[in-house]
């Protein structure tokens, strides 16, 4: 289905955009949530009427979630939940949770803002980032404890955590900044010990390659001599034989000859 804009939405397109969307997405997101339009000639006309009322209502829109924004900015919601020795929470934590401990912080956040994949089922701390418009988006901390007291000591250890990644982080920048020259040596190194290898293999295959094609070029000259001994062999044989039968043709045509001079002879003798 093609349908027009009527704010930015992540992913897809700008306000004022015209782009193909799965009938499904279209129906049951886009047009109830007033975000886009079917792209009729109606609807086009309508919004390019309305473009500039349009365009001051995402301006404001916009605003209000910056303002919201920098209200949540290090906000950490606590919910205590009871829960089993493994962690494990009886029930577990979900988007509602999350919107009705902001509303109470004293921010209004709609449960729509709220990001959350599944339900968080473990005592802990989340990061769960809040989606309060298509261009901002802010990320707060959801700790769920058991009781006040545990949910103080899960963010001191979480700080310290946060701290020790952040101190760690610039020497690990340091320390691959440093193993890049090396990296770099090293590589260059094993081109210069490889190249010789590869030119001397290279080498090698065209000589072997050299060998198999003057072989491939006497073997089919051997055939052809051999072919043709063996018919020369053949055609002496076929004319040793002829020669035979011609013999044997003519000592039996003279055979009859002497025979009859014979039989004259012995009648004159009688």
């Amino acid at each position: 289905m093609e349908v027009i804009l009527l704010e930015h939405v992540a992913k897809l397109g700008k306000m004022g955009d015209k782009v193909n969307v799965k009938n499904g997405y279209a129906r049951n997101y886009l047009l109830p949530q007033n975000k886009a339009l079917r792209a009729t000639e109606a609807n086009v006309a309508y919004f390019e009427k309305q473009r500039a009322e349009l365009e001051a209502h995402n301006k404001a829109l916009f605003e209000e979630a910056n303002k919201k924004a920098k209200e949540l900015q290090g906000f950490s919601a606590v919910l205590v939940r009871q829960a089993a020795e493994t962690g494990q929470l009886y029930g577990s934590v979900t988007i509602r949770d999350i919107a009705a401990a902001i509303n109470e912080a004293g921010v209004s956040v709609e449960r729509r803002y709220v990001v959350l994949d599944k339900p968080i089922k473990y005592l802990g701390i989340y990061p769960v980032v809040l989606s309060l418009h298509p261009e901002v988006s802010q990320t707060i901390l959801v700790n769920v404890a058991r009781s006040q007291d545990e949910a103080k000591k899960q963010a001191k250890a979480y700080s310290n955590e946060s701290v020790e990644a952040e101190a760690k982080a610039p020497k690990a920048e340091k320390k691959a900044e440093a193993k890049a020259p090396k990296a770099a040596k090293a590589e260059v190194e094993a081109e210069e010990v490889e190249a010789p290898k590869a030119k001397k293999t290279s080498k090698k295959a065209e000589v072997k390659a050299e060998e198999v094609e003057a072989k491939a070029t006497k073997a089919p000259k051997k055939a052809t001599k051999a072919k043709a001994e063996e018919t020369e062999a053949k055609a002496e044989k076929k004319t040793e034989t002829k020669a035979k039968a011609t013999k044997k043709t003519e000592t039996k045509a003279k055979a009859p000859k002497k025979t009859t001079k014979a039989k004259a002879e012995e009648k004159e003798e009688a």
